[in-house]
């Protein structure tokens, strides 16, 4: 079979991926709104445990973090579909437990089968879409998977919200949960297709010389054609300087989102907004990160993916300053604008840069462990603003701890990552690495 590669070659399955990644981002959001700013009312959270409050983000990010680096190992060796569809299941559970949770303790039990199906579900949305599509649509792609799956979120939270007003906090999530869950479980068995052949002859084109693309990446050259876990791994993390810019980036922007996650709805609760308000606060953020990918995946494709990635993790960490210099619904809005326009610009073009410079043979490894590193954000910077408000006693030096550690993260990258577009840096050798 020829295995064409494109979106519009492969429409409707690039339609089909879409909507599950739709679906992933509806799972999670249920969880970011409501559950902590009820979490002293309905679950018993002292309104001053800000690390007890937290402890539900660190085990997502976790537990995600792990399940990421495990998923693009083994839809390497099961395939894309097997993999989605084993994360579908691991989430039927979760509207029951915060349904029934007699405790705090249950909570974080649901959100650590929440992180092993967003490690699944979102990884393979992702890895499937970059095996269909060409290396020139790779910002687009990156660009309407994070757009699809943070309108999502930002849907969710605002349709909790309203449905914990209308059913209470429990049923609301009970029913919202099960509609979605569900829906995505028969949605993947039916229409998704394994994507793990196109994968396939991508490399194979590659190792015989008939690539489509004229330009070839800038594969590492320390690494073998068919690596270990460990060598992949390595490779990530600290042995090609790129790639280590990548993936601490990576991990530090989850920062903002543990921030916005656990500490936007206390603080601006406590500031006297309703759960609604709180909701469709963080709703503009969701909404200007996803809305505006259509645009700066697509605009990394032409300018590079360097550039975006540094001023996104400025203007994020920006956003997040400002929250705590002014007061009220459209200033506190606007700076929540202001982070979602940063995470746009940088988060489907870290991604992107990884899968530039990542060889067919080992991209879902490869991607797998970038989100390791990247989830794994959610944990360390859930424990890193959990304590800086536990020591100060105040909610707001979580904020300054998250806005100092974007602005450190982004002189990284701009001093150790380089451009990876292929078009605008490419090798420039005889023998492209790992091509064989």
């Amino acid at each position: 079979m020829d295995y064409q590669h494109g979106i519009r070659a492969n429409l409707q399955q690039f339609l089909h991926q879409l909507l599950q990644v739709l679906l992933v981002g509806l799972t999670i959001g249920m969880m970011r709104t409501v559950v902590p700013a009820l979490a002293e009312s309905e679950f018993g959270v002292p309104k001053t445990s800000f690390l007890l409050l937290t402890s539900f983000v660190i085990a997502f990010g976790v537990v995600k973090g792990v399940m990421n680096f495990m998923a693009g190992r083994l839809s390497e060796r099961i395939g894309r579909k097997r993999v989605l569809l084993l994360g579908w299941l691991m989430a039927v559970p979760i509207p029951f437990m915060v349904w029934y949770a007699p405790n705090w303790n249950w909570v974080v039990a649901a959100t650590v089968l929440l992180g092993v199906n967003q490690g699944l579900t979102w990884s393979m949305t992702q890895t499937s879409k970059l095996d269909i599509t060409r290396m020139q649509e790779r910002g687009l792609t990156m660009g309407l998977n994070e757009f699809a799956g943070y309108v999502g979120v930002a849907l969710a939270g605002i349709i909790t919200a309203w449905l914990a007003t209308v059913l209470g906090a429990r049923q609301g999530l009970l029913v919202f949960g099960l509609v979605v869950i569900l829906s995505a479980l028969v949605l993947t068995q039916v229409w998704v297709r394994e994507t793990l052949p196109w994968a396939k002859a991508e490399a194979a084109r590659h190792a015989t010389g008939t690539s489509q693309s004229t330009a070839l990446p800038r594969y590492p050259r320390n690494i073998s054609s068919a690596p270990s876990t460990w060598e992949v791994f390595a490779l990530m993390s600290w042995r090609d300087h790129r790639l280590f810019a990548l993936s601490q980036a990576g991990l530090v922007e989850k920062f903002v989102d543990a921030l916005v996650w656990v500490f936007y709805p206390v603080y601006l609760y406590q500031k006297g907004l309703s759960l609604t308000q709180v909701g469709s606060v963080i709703g503009v953020y969701g909404l200007t990160w996803g809305a505006s990918q259509l645009f700066t995946g697509r605009l990394s494709d032409h300018i590079g993916r360097h550039r975006p990635n540094v001023w996104g993790m400025w203007i994020c960490g920006a956003g997040v300053a400002l929250m705590m210099m002014g007061q009220g619904v459209l200033w506190w809005s606007l700076s929540a604008a202001l982070s979602g326009l940063g995470m746009a610009l940088l988060y489907p073009n870290l991604s992107a840069a990884v899968a530039d410079i990542s060889h067919p043979n080992w991209r879902g490894s490869a991607i797998g462990i970038y989100r390791f590193w990247r989830d794994l954000g959610y944990g360390i910077g859930a424990l890193g603003l959990g304590l800086a408000a536990h020591f100060t006693g105040q909610v707001e030096a979580a904020f300054w701890f998250v806005a100092l550690s974007m602005l450190a993260s982004g002189a990284i990258l701009w001093w150790m990552g380089e451009e990876t577009h292929p078009r605008l840096n490419p090798d420039q050798s005889d023998s492209p690495p790992s091509a064989s």
